[in-house]
């Protein structure tokens, strides 16, 4: 226990400081003057004019029209994967639904995958479409907290910056150099770096066995930097190519923890508010160990109905106990646990473990952190999100009170409540409706191994994970039919643009008022109390909005546990 407590401590520990050194390098990305050469030359060959401006709904609109034409090609290359090179396989092209399904989730930072990856995807399509999508689609994501961040920082002006030139440097300057020293760091590690799709080995039994390879390592590294998710292969992180050793699967946890964490050090440097942006880091960090112990204590205390069945979960010096269902040996509780926590906080979707082999409440963690979709969140769109929240806090508070609702020093009005709430309401309701719509839906029983409250979880997840823009899955549900394919791709779409659109709407606002100074009614934001307030209402709206669905699902299997019963 000792161990495992100072494992979490020195990981959050190198986190934090990561955080202040990466926050550092974002802050001088978004307010730099000076462009590079090969910034220069994208300019020239896209036509951007870089000193334009842009206000909110002009920047939106860059973002919105380039990631549906990004999307559109990588649906077509996946539609035409059998006439495209580095195919030696043969793989077929993807069915309509099925490759409408995985472009919309790469550009929406989701990468949910209703296909295994070495089975369906030859070499040219993991590169040329989902890797390429997971750059841009995180890319986007960390330009749009760019973007929100100067808004809130701007006074009487309608300029949130430029989104080509913020594309741009954020891609050139963070996400390449990022992704190749750490894809180098994973091929020391053991992962392949191959254009080759397959490698003939002989086993120690003289057969002759084939092994699956390709461009491994320069995946995972975006994979995980980018809070993008999905696996090359089906097993993901679980798989020895993508996770060989104790050090690569640290390095895909503080990865996946990197740029949602430093965002908040990036807001304080750029609004001079560094107190205010700890305020923040603070929130994200209370609420994840909130959830990381309870993951973690879920899966230590182990499942009742194993030990009847004869199995050993008694932690000891030999055995690490536990609830080993589902979990690599090799990573064990704590690990497993803090991947779990970490992926569905950061919304990447990687996993080392098997969900749905989860105990009921370790299973309730990721579905209340991706329900949430701001425990840190993913790369740019999980800070917006957090603050968001705050602008709630802030107006709850104040009409509570009696004191003026200001943030930072603008008033918060009508026009930027109606907007918060849209981005709140939008989350929910596309969560429960589609859930609902699948379970009325008469083909879903065929789609499920399990029946009852565990069969509803599984769906719960699926819609949940799609809408948080997770791409993890219980693994239980069959999500490869038409159906499911189009409901959870319109779900991925609805979480990435219907929350990050009306925030950003919401920082063009709040950048055209003036700044007022503090007065003796503001509600003062950068201190513990506040950050408290924030984590109360949090979990107040969210758990008031999705308790009946988790109702449901994993607190109904909860309480079978507890009366002996099985879950599944």
């Amino acid at each position: 226990m000792l161990s495992t407590l100072l494992e979490f401590t020195l990981v959050l520990g190198v986190m934090t400081g990561l955080a202040v050194l990466m926050g550092k390098w974002l802050a001088r990305v978004f307010t730099g003057t000076h462009h590079a050469l090969p910034e220069r030359y994208t300019y020239r060959l896209l036509g951007i004019d870089p000193q334009e401006t842009m206000g909110w709904a002009r920047f939106g609109s860059a973002l919105l029209l380039s990631n549906a034409a990004m999307m559109l090609l990588g649906y077509l290359v996946l539609r035409l994967q059998a006439v495209m090179p580095l195919n030696p396989l043969g793989l077929t092209a993807q069915s309509p639904d099925l490759a409408f399904n995985t472009a919309v989730s790469f550009i929406t930072n989701t990468n949910w995958q209703a296909y295994s990856g070495e089975s369906s995807l030859s070499n040219f399509s993991q590169m040329a479409v989902i890797t390429f999508l997971m750059f841009v689609g995180a890319t986007s994501g960390v330009v749009a907290a760019a973007g929100f961040i100067r808004g809130l920082s701007r006074s009487s002006s309608g300029d949130i910056g430029n989104f080509w030139v913020d594309f741009t440097r954020t891609l050139y300057r963070v996400m390449l150099p990022l992704c190749v020293g750490m894809a180098l760091v994973y091929v020391w590690q053991g992962m392949p770096q191959t254009f080759a799709s397959q490698a003939l080995v002989t086993t120690l039994e003289g057969a002759q066995q084939q092994l699956i390879v390709g461009a491994v390592a320069s995946f995972e590294s975006i994979k995980h930097i980018g809070t993008n998710g999905g696996g090359f292969f089906s097993m993901n992180a679980a798989h020895p190519f993508e996770n060989p050793t104790p050090l690569t699967n640290i390095l895909h946890i503080l990865s996946m923890l990197l740029i949602p964490s430093a965002l908040t050090y990036t807001f304080g440097s750029m609004l001079l508010q560094r107190r205010q942006g700890w305020v923040f880091f603070g929130t994200f960090l209370v609420m994840f160990i909130g959830f990381l112990a309870l993951v973690y204590g879920a899966e230590q205390s182990g499942n009742p109905l194993l030990t009847q069945a004869g199995a050993n979960q008694t932690l000891s010096i030999e055995h690490s106990g536990g609830n080993m269902e589902g979990k690599e040996l090799r990573f064990g509780i704590a690990d497993s646990s803090l991947f779990v926590a970490t992926t569905t906080a950061a919304t990447t979707g990687s996993v080392n473990t098997m969900h749905d082999s989860l105990t009921p409440m370790g299973g309730f963690v990721p579905l209340a952190q991706m329900m949430l979709n701001c425990v840190f969140g993913g790369d740019g769109v999980g800070f917006i999100n957090l603050i968001q929240y705050a602008l709630l806090t802030v107006f709850l508070v104040g009409m509570m009170i009696g004191r003026s609702p200001e943030f930072l020093g603008k008033k918060i009005e009508a026009r930027e409540i109606k907007l918060v709430m849209l981005s709140v309401l939008a989350h929910p309701i596309s969560i429960l409706g589609f859930t609902a719509l699948a379970a009325l839906w008469p083909d879903t029983m065929a789609s499920l191994n399990n029946i009852g409250p565990h069969g509803f979880s599984e769906v719960l997840y699926a819609y949940t994970s799609g809408t948080a823009n997770n791409g993890s899955a219980f693994a239980g549900l069959n999500a490869n039919t038409p159906f499911f394919n189009t409901t959870i791709g319109l779900a991925m779409l609805i979480g990435r643009f219907f929350t990050m659109l009306p925030m950003l709407a919401v920082a063009g606002s709040l950048a055209m008022k003036k700044t007022v100074p503090a007065g003796a009614g503001t509600i003062p934001t950068a201190t513990p109390l506040f950050m408290l307030l924030v984590v109360f209402v949090v979990l107040v709206v969210g758990g008031l909005t999705f308790l009946p669905a988790l109702a449901l699902g994993p607190l109904v299997e909860q309480l079978q546990l507890l009366s002996g019963q099985t879950y599944n």
